[in-house]
């Protein structure tokens, strides 16, 4: 798939997703509110989540080695 086809489907879907809000919201819909800030608590958590299983499993730092003077040729 091109990246034009999929901009085109990413525009679609905001569309669509924005559309589902807004008629959420203008039921007065507890849910409407619920799952877009469920959804983004989650990315936060695994966000978080990430980083902190890469900086436990990151090797730690060691020190360079001195180079040695070497003559040249």
């Amino acid at each position: 798939m091109d990246t034009r086809r999929m901009g085109a489907l990413m525009i679609a879907g905001s569309a669509v997703e924005l559309l589902l809000f807004l008629y959420g919201l203008s039921r007065k819909s507890y849910m409407a509110v619920a799952v877009p800030v469920a959804v983004v608590m989650a990315g936060v958590t695994a966000l978080a989540a990430w980083v902190g299983w890469t900086m436990l499993t990151i090797e730690a730092d060691l020190p360079e080695p001195e180079l040695e003077d070497q003559p040249p040729g």
